[in-house]
C-alpha cells in the first residue's frame, strides 16, 4: 500500500483516553488535543469503547482494551490513529486496522528495565521461597533460625531458559549473569555472536530441548497465534523436575491448567506469574499454591515508565496531527 500523507489538521485532534494516566500526562494531553479523559479509571465497556471509536479522531487505548475487527468495523470515519499506551498491540486486530487506513502505535522500549526488574525479583523469589517467608512473619508463626527451616535453592550454576530474547529478554539475560545463572535462550532468530557474548548466552534451536535443559524458564514473547500455548501440558510434563516458572509476558503463552497441576503434583518446583488468563480474576488454585509467587500485572508498574509512556503517546499524537509519520509505528505504509 502506498504511503499517503495525513493531512494537516487546522483544529485540536479529539482524543478518548480509555483509562486514567498519570496526571502529569494528563495536564499536557489536556492543554495539547481535546482531550476527554476517563477521571473514574473503571475499564470501558464494550459498547463505551465503540462509542468512543465514533467520536475520536485518535483513541487512546491501554493493552486490557480488546479493539477486534468488529470493533474497529464500527469507527467513525474520522478515526484516524489508535495511539496505544504500552509496548504489546496484541489487544489490537492490526489487520482491520489496516484495512480501514487507521494506524497504529504503541510505546516501545519505555517498559523493558522495569519489566526485566521484576522478573529477576520472581527468579530470585521463587527458588528462596520468598513468599513462604513473609507469610511466615505475617502469621507471628517464625521460632527463629534453624539450620532446616526454609531450604530454597541457590541462583548460581543454575541453567535460565529464555524463552523470546528480544528487548525484555535481554535486560533479564543481563541482569541473570551477575547472579551466576547459565543462560541459554531460545529466539525465532538466532542473536549476532558478539551480543550472545556481551550475556554469556547459549543458543538453544530447538524450544524442546531448553525446556528440558533449564532449571527456571522465564516468557518474553509476544501473544500471537504461533506462540498461544507455547508452553502446553506436553512441555510442560517434559521439563525438569523441580524447574520454575516465570511469566511476566503474557497469559496466552502458557497452558495454566497444566501448569498448576504439574505445581500440585510438586512436578514444578515453583511459579512467578504477574499475568493471568481472565484478569483481574486469579485461580484460587494458585493463590494456595505456597510456591507461586503471584503479582497483579505490575511489570510496568513504575512511575518513571509510566510517564516515558504518556510522553511518547504525546509525541505520536502530534506527529500524526502534523500530517508526519509518527515515530512509533506499527503500521508500515500508512501515514
Amino acid at each position: 500500500m502506498a504511503d499517503r500523507p495525513t493531512p494537516r489538521r487546522t483544529a485540536k485532534p479529539r482524543v478518548v483516553v480509555t483509562r486514567h494516566l498519570l496526571a502529569s500526562v494528563e495536564a499536557r494531553m489536556s492543554e495539547l488535543f481535546d482531550t476527554k479523559l476517563n477521571v473514574a479509571d473503571a475499564p470501558l465497556t464494550r459498547d463505551e469503547l465503540a462509542a468512543a471509536m465514533r467520536e475520536a479522531d485518535v483513541l487512546v487505548p491501554t493493552v486490557t482494551d480488546r479493539i477486534d475487527a468488529e470493533l474497529i468495523a464500527q469507527a467513525g470515519p474520522q478515526l484516524g490513529l489508535i495511539a496505544s499506551f504500552g509496548a504489546g498491540v496484541d489487544h489490537i486486530d492490526l489487520a482491520a486496522a489496516r484495512a480501514k487506513k487507521i494506524i497504529v502505535t504503541n510505546t516501545p522500549g519505555v517498559f523493558t528495565d522495569d519489566t526485566a526488574d521484576l522478573t529477576m525479583a520472581l527468579i530470585i523469589g521463587v527458588p528462596r521461597r520468598l513468599r513462604e517467608g513473609t507469610s511466615l512473619i505475617r502469621r507471628s508463626e517464625w521460632t527463629g533460625w534453624a539450620p532446616s527451616a526454609l531450604l530454597g535453592r541457590k541462583l548460581g550454576g543454575k541453567v535460565l531458559g529464555i524463552v523470546g530474547m528480544g528487548r525484555i529478554g535481554q535486560a533479564v539475560a543481563l541482569r541473570a549473569r551477575a547472579f551466576g545463572l547459565t543462560i541459554r535462550y531460545h529466539n525465532r532468530h538466532r542473536l549476532p555472536q558478539a551480543v550472545e557474548a556481551q550475556f554469556g548466552a547459549e543458543y538453544v534451536a530447538d524450544l524442546d530441548a531448553l525446556l528440558r535443559q533449564s532449571d527456571i524458564v522465564t516468557l518474553h514473547c509476544p501473544a500471537t497465534p504461533e506462540t498461544r500455548g507455547l508452553l502446553s501440558a506436553a512441555r510442560i510434563a517434559a521439563m525438569k523436575a523441580g524447574a520454575t516458572i516465570v511469566n511476566t509476558a503474557r497469559a496466552d503463552l502458557i497452558d495454566y491448567g497444566a501448569m498448576i497441576e504439574a505445581l500440585e503434583s510438586g512436578h514444578l518446583g515453583g511459579a512467578g506469574l504477574d499475568v493471568f488468563p481472565e484478569e483481574p480474576k486469579v485461580d484460587d488454585r494458585l493463590v494456595a499454591l505456597p510456591n507461586v509467587i503471584a503479582q497483579p500485572h505490575i511489570g510496568s508498574a513504575t512511575i518513571e515508565g509510566r510517564e516515558a509512556s504518556g510522553e511518547k503517546v504525546i509525541a505520536n499524537i502530534r506527529f500524526w496531527a502534523d500530517g508526519h509519520r509518527p515515530p512509533d509505528q506499527v503500521l508500515e505504509g500508512l501515514v
